[in-house]
């Protein structure tokens, strides 16, 4: 992520996860290029965040890599989410869902009705 968009620690996670959730295996190009799309450009993943966070995730078991050949007919590394990987995302959804509730309930609580 870039200055323009901090977010809470874990999040990249979840974004992975639910990105090759929803689109199955992608190169880690791919894998930035969907989250801006889908964010309409508000989060941007640079490679120095993305890559450790792939490691990080294979390293857990929650991804997977395969050496494949990318769109432009270049050899690029491939992510899928393995099971285990399917389970944390359920986790991971969770959690979010019950702290940003309450990050919403505490803003609201703040703005006077």
């Amino acid at each position: 992520m870039n200055a323009k968009s901090a977010v809470l620690q874990g999040t990249l996670d979840l974004l992975v996860l639910n990105t090759l959730n929803v689109m199955g295996p992608m190169h880690g190009y791919g894998i930035a290029q969907r989250v801006q799309q889908i964010s309409q450009e508000v989060l941007q993943l640079n490679q120095g965040t993305l890559y450790p966070a792939l490691l990080r995730l294979e390293q857990k078991g929650w991804v997977r890599s395969d050496w494949g050949v990318s769109e432009n007919n270049r050899r690029a590394r491939y992510y899928s989410l393995t099971s285990s990987g399917r389970e944390q995302l359920l986790e991971k959804k969770a959690e979010w869902r019950r702290v940003s509730g309450a990050i919403e309930r505490l803003l609201e609580a703040g703005s006077g009705g």
